[in-house]
This record gives structure tokens, sequence and C-alpha cells, in this order.
């Protein structure tokens, strides 16, 4: 059979020509390599898609040169970064020049600067806890752990407890199911360690102060604090529990419980003191706690003037109140005395937080509103040198034009 060379030729030249072609056109995909000192990894549009899809945990610091808080956050990230490297699940930390690299700050949303993202398997979900670099590590080690492990041993018991720090509670359910708290593991995720115990002995049992089961032991170790529900698993009787034992049975007031407290809807009943870390404030304290045992729609809380005058202010007129005091406070602008009741004397002060609690429940109460938006995380000066260089900054842009290109704002971060 005759060949038609004529209609072979074009094919004998792809033929030849299309591997040149893949050779030297086609781009070899960037790879990215798992630095192994644990590093923080400058990253750009060339690797971060690699970075992102080879690491299961990415940690990100979308930076710009001229940040002042970027600047600060760096060296906390580099002490930070062999600590994440080097744990059970590893977390690489990366940094990425936003300004210079504006595709990545466009598809990923950063407008302002330092915006942390951690990427789980790929996934981005914004950062915004603390930035020092030992709350960091306890912060993403939480993160990235499961929403519930699941605990078959003693020495697995032992070493969740050790292994979860101190920086959140933690929930152990002795003889509970999975499915029975796997929701607050996920809706809590932030804030506690969750497990489930299938396998462990009496003298566990013991350890931990609980008698049967089903059994949900909660640990605050920052506050040495211990609590047990034996039920019932269903309803809000477990969320009120799990969402109680957040928080300390009596809580200090400082900028970090502030910002716990937010997110509890009750009441607080606040002690206000001179110094909550004298002999006698201790046993008021004391006394406080069993309040909060018995009581558990309220939150007990105290603070001294010593500690946090400001925070105070607005509560206690050093001019003629007495302390200590008593307030129960709505945690925004508002809070309510019992006229003739407020202020404890010396002596019995168990009977007379009683009677203040009677009679608020009772509603012999007098409510009073702060004359200015309460001060939670900044004080009252603070809060005036703030508004003095927003004046200022306001003023120097109106004089320096109008029609001026303005840099991307820093985001402030409240430690």
């Amino acid at each position: 059979m005759a060949v038609d060379k004529q209609r072979l030729l074009p094919l004998f030249v792809l033929a030849l020509v299309t591997p040149a072609c893949l050779a030297s056109g086609g781009e070899e995909p960037a790879r990215f390599q798992i630095p192994r000192d644990g590093s923080v990894v400058e990253l750009d549009e060339g690797n971060f898609e690699a970075a992102v899809a080879a690491v299961d945990f990415l940690f990100v610091d979308f930076h710009a040169p001229w940040c002042g808080h970027c600047k600060r956050l760096s060296p906390q990230l580099d002490e930070a970064a062999p600590v994440l490297a080097g744990l059970s699940t590893p977390i690489v930390v990366a940094k990425v020049n936003a300004e210079k690299y504006k595709k990545l700050r466009s598809k990923y949303g950063v407008d302002g600067f330092p915006t942390l993202m951690l990427f789980d398997h790929g996934v981005p979900t914004e950062y915004t806890g603390s930035r020092k670099a030992g709350q960091l590590v306890e912060s993403l080690r939480k993160l990235v752990a499961p929403d519930v492990s699941v605990l078959t041993s003693d020495a697995a018991i032992k070493s969740f407890v050790q292994e979860a720090g101190v920086g959140f509670p933690l929930f152990i359910g002795f003889g509970v199911d999975e499915s029975s708290i796997a929701e607050y593991g996920a809706r809590y995720k932030k804030k506690a360690w969750f497990s489930t115990a299938k396998d462990f002995s009496e003298d566990l049992m013991a350890v931990y102060d609980f008698d049967k089961i089903p059994a949900l032991v909660s640990l605050n170790p920052k506050y040495n604090e211990q609590s047990v529900f034996y039920g019932p698993f269903e309803g809000t009787f477990l969320e009120d529990f799990i969402r109680q034992s957040l928080l300390p049975i009596t809580v200090p007031i400082n900028a970090e419980t502030v910002k716990m407290l937010k997110d509890d809807d009750r009441k607080v009943v606040l002690a206000v003191l001179q110094d909550d870390s004298d002999e006698t404030s201790m046993r008021l304290i004391k006394v406080l706690r069993s309040a909060a045992n018995a009581n558990h729609d309220l939150v007990f809380g105290y603070v001294g003037v010593n500690q946090w005058e400001e925070f105070t202010e607005p509560f206690h007129d050093s001019k003629s109140s007495q302390l200590p005091k008593l307030v129960v406070w709505d945690k925004d602008e508002e809070y309510e005395v019992v006229e003739g009741l407020e202020n404890l004397e010396e002596g019995d002060h168990g009977s007379q937080i009683s009677r203040f609690l009677e009679a608020y429940r009772a509603g012999r109460t007098i409510k009073k509103t702060f004359g200015r938006r309460f001060p939670t995380l900044l004080g009252v000066n603070a809060l005036y040198i703030l508004l003095l260089l927003v004046a200022v900054l306001v003023v120097l842009m109106f004089f320096s034009g109008q029609g001026k290109e303005v840099r991307q704002p820093t985001r402030a971060h409240q430690e």
C-alpha cells in the first residue's frame, strides 16, 4: 500500500517539536522545602501556594516593612517558630511582604498590618489572639488539636493534661460518649481542651475526685480549680456547666478576664477592694467563692484599686466610698447597688453577702450609669491620649493635601 508522504510529514514534525516545546516552554511547579531548623520562612507569590499545599498547618504573617507593629511582632515569631515546628502536630511559621506581593494581599483580604492567618490543610482562618511568643504557641497548639481527644489509658490522660498546659481550661469526660460533647468541643475550640476517657483506673478517679460515671471533670490549672458534672448530659445543663467552667469560680478582673466576660451573658457581682492581695481581701475572696458555688446564675469577681485604679473609678469615689464594696455590674455602662448593704463591714462577710444577694434578687437596688463609656481595655487617660492623637492626625492629613494616596493603616492590637 502506498504511503502518502505529504500527509505524514506534518505529523512527523509535530512529534519532533512537541517534546522540545514542553521541555522549554512549560514551567516546573514551584516546590516548598520545610525548614528543618524551625525558622521563619519568607514566602512570595512564586512559592506561597506550594507552601500551603505542602504543609498541613501553616501560620502566616502578612506584614509591611514600614509597620511598627510588624517589627515588634517579628522577634516573637522568631521565638515561637522552632517551638511550633517541634510539636507533635507541627506548625510552620512564614512571612509574606504583603505590600510587595499585592496579589496575595488581595486574594486573602489583607486590609491591615500585621494580619495573621492559620492555614489548616489549605483553609485560612484569621488569628486574633495574643502575639506574645508563649501565649501564641499555646493558642496555636490548641487550634490544631482535635475538637475532642479520645484517651484510652491512665498514661494517655496524664499526657493530655500535661501537654495542655495552663493556658486553657480542660474537660475530661470519664465514661462520657464522645458524641455528647463533640458539639461543644467544636464550639469552644478556641477556649478549652476537650477529651473523653474510655479506660481509666480507680486511682485516677480518686485523683480527679469523682465516684461514679459518666462524669465530666473540669480543670482550670491556671487558677488551680476543679469541678465535676454528673449530668444530665442533655438540654442546657451540659452547656451551662461548660460555659460556667470556662471562667474561674471567682474572677480576678484584669484586661484578659474582661475579654472573657464578654462571651458570658451573666451579670457580675463585683467586689471592689483596696488591694486584692492583702490578707483581709484574700479571706473575702474565699467567701465570694462559696457564694459563687451557690449562685451559678451570676459571675463573682473582684478587683483591687491598687491593681487597676482606672477600672475601679466608675464604681468607687475615693473621697466618699468605703471599701470593700459590692455592686452588680452588667459588663457595660450600668451597675446596681443595694442601698445600705453595698459596703462590707468587718465581721461576718458571708452573712453580709447573703443579705446583699437577697436584696438584689428582690429588686431592692438602685441602678447607676457611667457618665462615659466604660474603659474596659483602655484606661481613661489612655483614651484621652488616643482621641488627641486622632485629632492631630486628621489635622495633618488636611494640611498635607487630600489628593495624596494614604498608606494602608497599621492594624492596632491590644495585648
